[in-house]
């Protein structure tokens, strides 16, 4: 039987159908939870942008300037990590896994909240943890 020739038996060929239909869905889960990861990659990489610009360029005048750039990257940080979870979140509800288990979106939220909490700790330090005054 050549390849474009029809099915022998069609109830075998709506089962095959239906088996890479499934087989893509989860791909597609596997390449949200990728996408979700560099997301959280870039997340981390702007609150590292942030704290090393603060480390770099902490004797700037005015003195205030650094803490506001670096405040900038982090709580951007944060906020990436936010987006990241609800896009995936939402995108997820719409999926569901058949031949393998999927990471379950309460650990999205973990993580990205964990994420954005993390900046906003790491902001208020930068701002408080110092002589007491917020100028310096």
């Amino acid at each position: 039987m050549a390849q474009d020739d029809p099915p022998e038996d069609p109830d075998k060929s709506t089962e095959w159908a239906e088996l890479r239909t499934d087989l893509a869905e989860d791909r597609n889960i596997m390449a949200l939870e990728r996408t979700f990861a560099g997301w959280m990659r870039t997340a981390f990489a702007a609150i590292g942008i942030g704290l090393g610009f603060k480390a770099v360029f902490g004797a700037f005048d005015p003195p205030w300037l650094a803490k506001a750039i670096a405040t900038v990257f982090i709580l951007a940080g944060g906020w990436l990590a936010i987006t990241a979870q609800r896009r995936a979140c939402h995108t997820m509800e719409k999926l569901s896994a058949h031949k393998f288990e999927a990471v379950s979106t309460p650990n999205f939220r973990v993580l990205a909240y964990a994420i954005a909490a993390g900046a906003l700790i790491l902001t208020a330090g930068l701002w408080i943890l110092n002589d007491g005054s917020l100028t310096s």
